[in-house]
């Protein structure tokens, strides 16, 4: 017998809005108690604390409007976040401060993530879409140097950038990036030439979320169909569909390997987190907890494995936090 899914481990409530992107820092604290960060429709971005289950500070940076993207730049203290309001803020958070310290104007009405990519001590490039609908800018940080705009070719109605993912072999090695589109294309690009290497079909509708294991070259990403689909990279980086696995109701949001590549989660409109082994896409569990779209899933990168936490973000306010598969 399959044992029953768990319950959360703990739920956060307070944000006041549908909560759209997660971010978990756990590196270099000590104790290891990780922090959670929560970007919301009405513009906040939450601090949790994760001992106390509350909030230890709201940053105000975009305007009422919504926030769909936070990530860490090498530390608790250095924040980014997306907004509606077509900007991307940089917050320093060090010693109790909430300021923003920067920010770019991205003059792009999309809802695209942007993507960060540390190639050096305290330089990052990050990709985000332009201002042209189908083109995507890369940027370095904290310079805003333009690295290049990634543009396909003539003819190509690839449509808008969707969803965004900097990567790199190894420190040092070539960055590359891969992008999801709305016709429901991934296509692999090299930054240095600004040329697309290869272009795959995997999904007939726009590709809302895409996750990828540079060590196994291999990614999986999801639309508003019912369908995962899973491709691989061959060492002549050409794109191809590995295998495809059905799901029971139609619509992914985000998609996340865990950082140990053993397992992923994907956050459905069904209301439901769906976990899977990484290796074969066996499912393991199904969690059933929100009464709304679930917008974002996210996991922890605690050094203890037995700590590891998955949290969850919904359009009915709430974050579930989970503690599943620590043992694998």
């Amino acid at each position: 017998m399959a044992l029953p899914p768990p319950d959360p481990q703990f739920v956060l409530r307070g944000t006041g809005a549908a909560v759209h992107t997660l971010h978990f820092s756990c590196a270099g604290q000590e104790p290891d108690v990780p922090i959670l960060f929560s970007g919301s429709e009405n513009g906040f971005v939450h601090v949790w604390n994760l001992q106390t289950h509350r909030v230890d500070a709201a940053l105000d940076g975009h305007g009422r409007k919504s926030v769909y993207c936070v990530q860490t730049m090498g530390g608790k203290d250095r924040l980014l976040s997306q907004g509606r309001d077509q900007r991307i803020c940089m917050w320093d958070l060090a010693e109790g401060r909430t300021s923003v310290t920067d920010s770019v104007f991205t003059e792009n009405v999309g809802f695209c993530r942007c993507s960060l990519l540390k190639v050096a001590q305290g330089r990052w490039l990050m990709a985000m879409a332009a201002k042209a609908t189908d083109e995507v800018q890369v940027l370095e940080l904290p310079s805003k140097t333009s690295v290049c705009t990634l543009k396909p070719e003539v003819g190509a109605k690839l449509g808008m950038p969707m969803c965004l993912k900097l990567w790199q072999l190894s420190c040092g090695s070539q960055p590359l990036l891969l992008a999801g589109y709305e016709d429901g294309s991934v296509v692999l690009w090299n930054l240095s030439t600004g040329n697309a290497l290869s272009q795959l079909v995997c999904h007939q509708e726009p590709v809302m979320s895409l996750d990828f294991d540079s060590e196994k070259a291999k990614g999986i990403s999801g639309s508003s169909e019912k369908v995962l689909s899973i491709w691989s990279l061959n060492e002549q980086q050409n794109l191809q569909v590995y295998k495809t696995h059905k799901l029971v109701n139609a619509g992914i949001s985000d998609i996340t390997i865990r950082p140990d590549k053993k397992i992923l989660a994907t956050a459905g409109w069904d209301h439901r987190i769906r976990i899977f082994g990484w290796k074969k896409l066996k499912p393991l569990a199904v969690l059933d907890y929100h009464t709304a779209t679930v917008h974002c899933v996210s996991f922890s990168d605690h050094k203890n494995p037995s700590e590891r936490l998955l949290a969850a973000g919904s359009k009915d306010h709430r974050i579930s936090v989970w503690s599943i598969y620590t043992q694998t």
